[in-house]
Formats: structure tokens, C-alpha cells, sequence
């Protein structure tokens, strides 16, 4: 008999009950009562000001997901990634939307283009839960790609380098490598993580049990569903595609022998000064987003697409997502401020420490992996004053590498399950902070190796 997922309890609702009641209790025996007051008004409003700023980024990124779906770029790279998305996502149609869609969100997030990496990641979430055959509940391939989104491979973890340069270390650069071993232990993980809880959840999503999925459509661009009317109702109308005239492709593909002609020149006539390495990947990184925001508007035009149209229908969503996610943000970014205002997070440094130091791990660096997990702007706030006090350091190393090796998990499901309404996460909490714990072990284990 197949279980009822909706009669199985979120594990968030346990563990966000537990920390606010703990940070209670806690700022009951500190007297940091008006503290812990404070911080609960001022991380709903932080919550709320952060779902706002999300709009602008949402809107932008998903109306070029749009052009790039009308244009049939999404089947293209289904097509293209089919061998390895098939072999970890058997539940999604080999060419429906999401596999792209997906694929896109792991590449911005290896690059370190995270205002790219979490619309494409929304989006990639939004088309799971169009096959999915029991609304609220997460599914195996929700909850796979979630693991894999908060241990996700990371070639440029441009943040951390950044703040190694301001500060005057000697190699900031030097995190990369050790940041792509510890991801790599990570996410490998995460999938074999995920991969086993599913045997030990078969709901009625699992392939022998569930209903046929809705197919995904076969047209190119088009990223709808057929079959389920209620899908029709909500999706965007479909935009024809009218391949541009020869006035048109003389434009805009002299644009591009320009842009070419552009680089050209200031690599050979103009010259470049020597950049450092870290200084060469921030450079780099600034041009990705524009190129890939021109390249993909523009194979739209040349496919047909009007790109303005798709665009700003695209954009649609985004606002509508964001007013989505408003009350799970509130939920995690209340219960992580009271535990950091009434010195619980303290206390658990202290507590575990001793265990920690019997695998080396310096006591320093101990609030970073307790409070990553939770808090990006707390984690990046606690590397950021390690590596300003001593850049060059072992410690400093450590923590640099650990930024770019985690992920803020509770944050991630937070907003991806909050932007479809899915309260039954089922074993993603797990999965994830599996691989989290992988990822920190990795780092330490190849920073000792490499420093």
C-alpha cells in the first residue's frame, strides 16, 4: 500500500520550532531578552526587503528564460546533457523543460553567477511541479535536484575570492582548487545520498505507482504542458516565432562582428595591464553576464523569437514568485536571527568544540560550519572578519574555502519549496545537510593538504 505524503510532517516544522523555543530559553539565562525582541522584527523585515530585492533579478532572468524557451534552446540542451540528466532524473520526460532548466541553474552556480543560478533554479522548480502527481508534496526529482543545488560543483567562488583580495592575501586565488575538490566530494554525495533515502520513500510519485507524467511539449519553444488544463490556464501564451529580415540580420550580426572585433582590439592593439589571477577571474566573471545575456537574446531574434514579447512575459513570473516566497523567508530568517541574538549559536561552539578539535578542525572556524548551513550573511560576515585579521593565514584559508564549498541549505529550500508551495520536503533536509557536513570535511581534509 502506497503511503500518504501529505499525512508525513515537513522536518522543517520541528527544527524551526526548536530554534526559536531554544533562542527563548536561551536569552532567558543570558538576559538578552531585548535582543532577541530586536532581531525578530528586524530579520521579518530583512526577509521581506530581500524578497522585494529578489523581483528585479527574478523578472530579468526569467524573461530571457522565456526567449530561450520560445527559441527552443531548452530542448536543445535537454537534448545535448539527455546521457547523465536521464541517469539521475529516470522521473522527468529526457526533453521536458526542467532538464534544462536545471542544467542551467548547476552551470551559473559552478561559474559563482548566483543572481543567475536561483531564477534559473525557481524556474527549474516551477516545471517539476507541473509533473508533479501530488501537489505540496516534494518529489524525487525535487528533492535530488535540491541536494545537488546546495553542493553544487563551484569552478569560481568569486566571493570569497574577493574579500582574500581586498585584504591583501598574498594567493587569493589559491581557494580554487581546494574549493572544487571539497564541492566534488559534495555533491557526489549528495546524489548518493538522495539516490538511497528515495529507495526508503516510496510515495506515490515513484514511477511504478504514480500516474503517467504530462508529457513535456514537443514544440520547439514550447515549454508547456498539454494534457492538464489547469496548467494551460496558468501558463504564458505561446509567442510565434517570425525569423527576422535580411535588414534585421545585417544589424545585429554586424553588432556581433563588432563586439568581436571589440575584444580583438583590446587584447591585441590596446593591450591589457598583467592581472593577478583573482583580478583575471573577476574580469571575467563581470563579462559573462552581459555576453550571456546578449548571446541568448540574440540566437532568440535570429531564431524567430520577438524577443521583447517573450521578455517581458517572462518577467511576469518573477513577480509573482517573489511575493510567493515572502513568508518562507520570514519563517527561517526570524528563527536563524534568534538564535545568533541570544547566544545559542555560542553555546553550540562551545559544546562541540571539543569534539570538532579531535579532527582538526580549529575551534575559530567552528561557528562558520554551525552557522553556514543557516545564514549566507552571517557566514560571509564571519569569513570576512577571519580574513581581514589575518589573510594569509591557515584559519583564513580554511574558512575562504569553506564559503565556497557550502551552501545556505535552510535558505535554498526556504525559497526553491516556497516558490511552489511544497510544505512536505520528505528527505531533502537530510540529503542536503549530508552533503554540507561532506563538503566541510572535503575542505578541511584538502586544505591541510594544500596550504
Amino acid at each position: 500500500m502506497v503511503a500518504n505524503p501529505k499525512s508525513v510532517a515537513s522536518p522543517l516544522n520541528g527544527i524551526w520550532l526548536f530554534l526559536i523555543v531554544v533562542a527563548t530559553v536561551v536569552a532567558a539565562f543570558n538576559g538578552t531578552m531585548a535582543e532577541l525582541t530586536a532581531a525578530v522584527f528586524e530579520s521579518a523585515e530583512s526577509a521581506v526587503n530581500l524578497a522585494i530585492g529578489l523581483i528585479g533579478a527574478l523578472a530579468l532572468w526569467l524573461g530571457v528564460i522565456r526567449v530561450v524557451e520560445v527559441a527552443g534552446l531548452m530542448q536543445w540542451i535537454a537534448r545535448a546533457i539527455r546521457p547523465v540528466m536521464v541517469r539521475l532524473f529516470p522521473e522527468v520526460p529526457a526533453e521536458h523543460p526542467a532538464m534544462s532548466a536545471m542544467v542551467l541553474n548547476m552551470a551559473a552556480n559552478a561559474l559563482g553567477l548566483g543572481n543567475a543560478a536561483t531564477p534559473m533554479g525557481l524556474k527549474a522548480m516551477t516545471e517539476l511541479n507541473r509533473l508533479n502527481a501530488n501537489p505540496g508534496t516534494a518529489t524525487h526529482a525535487m528533492c535530488l535536484f535540491l541536494a545537488i543545488n546546495t553542493s553544487s560543483v563551484t569552478l569560481l567562488p568569486i566571493s570569497a575570492i574577493t574579500v582574500r583580495a581586498s585584504a591583501g592575501a598574498t594567493s587569493p586565488g589559491a581557494i580554487i582548487l581546494p574549493t572544487l575538490v571539497a564541492t566534488v566530494c559534495s555533491t557526489t554525495v549528495a546524489i548518493a545520498a538522495a539516490k538511497l533515502l528515495a529507495r526508503g520513500n516510496r510515495y506515490s510519485d515513484d514511477p511504478l505507482t504514480a500516474t503517467p507524467p504530462i508529457p513535456a511539449a514537443s514544440g520547439p519553444g514550447d515549454a508547456l504542458l498539454e494534457n492538464d488544463p489547469a496548467d494551460l490556464a496558468d501558463a504564458p501564451p505561446e509567442i510565434p516565432l517570425e525569423p527576422p529580415g535580411r535588414v534585421g540580420q545585417l544589424l545585429f550580426g554586424g553588432l556581433v562582428v563588432a563586439f568581436v572585433g571589440a575584444v580583438t582590439y583590446r587584447l591585441t592593439v590596446q593591450g591589457t595591464p598583467a592581472l593577478a589571477g583573482t583580478e583575471a577571474m573577476a574580469a571575467i566573471s563581470n563579462w559573462l553576464i552581459p555576453m550571456l545575456i546578449c548571446g541568448l537574446l540574440l540566437v532568440g531574434y535570429f531564431r524567430g523569437v520577438k524577443v521583447y514579447e517573450a521578455a517581458t512575459e517572462g518577467a511576469k513570473e518573477g513577480f509573482q514568485i517573489a511575493v510567493r516566497i515572502i513568508p518562507f523567508l520570514v519563517a527561517i530568517f526570524v528563527a536563524i536571527a534568534m538564535v545568533r541574538a541570544s547566544g545559542a549559536l555560542e553555546l553550540m561552539t562551545a559544546a562541540i568544540g571539543p569534539i570538532t578539535g579531535l579532527i582538526g578542525l580549529p575551534a575559530e572556524a567552528l561557528p562558520m560550519a554551525l552557522i553556514r548551513p543557516l545564514s549566507g550573511g552571517g557566514a560571509f560576515g564571519v569569513m570576512s572578519e577571519i580574513v581581514n585579521n589575518d589573510p594569509d593565514s591557515f584559519l583564513a584559508y580554511l574558512v575562504s574555502t569553506m564559503q565556497g564549498s557550502t551552501e545556505t541549505t535552510f535558505y535554498v529550500m526556504a525559497v526553491y519549496f516556497g516558490s511552489i508551495g511544497i510544505m512536505n520536503t520528505r528527505y531533502t533536509l537530510p540529503a542536503a545537510l549530508v552533503a554540507d557536513f561532506t563538503g566541510m570535511v572535503a575542505a578541511l581534509a584538502v586544505c591541510y593538504l594544500t596550504f
